[in-house]
């Protein structure tokens, strides 16, 4: 059975990807999976200390954070289709809506 150290590079492996995800995509849903990938990396972390921990506080957080990430998935992708349907584009970089 792995120790908490392999679960806790993992996580950190998989909080990498999503954070060149973000930084590198110009595309609004490559962005957004970029951070579900770094949510489900805390996700990992949390999960784990609290099985090595035997605390079922970690899995509660876990369970919290799943709903939060559901409901910024939903609502993201919502943002995401009003402003295709304004804009014509996806792409970040001509995303200047919000710009005074």
């Amino acid at each position: 059975m792995p120790g908490l150290h392999a679960y806790l590079i993992l996580a950190a492996l998989v909080f990498a990807i999503g954070l060149f995800g973000v930084l590198t995509r110009r595309n609004a849903i490559g962005i957004l999976l970029g951070i579900e990938l770094m949510l489900n990396a805390v996700n990992i972390n949390l999960v784990a200390f609290a099985r090595f921990n035997a605390d079922l506080v970690g899995l509660v957080f876990t369970l919290f954070t799943i709903s939060i990430t559901v409901t910024e998935v939903g609502v993201g992708l919502a943002i995401i289709i009003a402003i295709f349907r304004a804009r014509k584009t996806i792409e970040a970089d001509h995303l200047n809506l919000l710009r005074g």
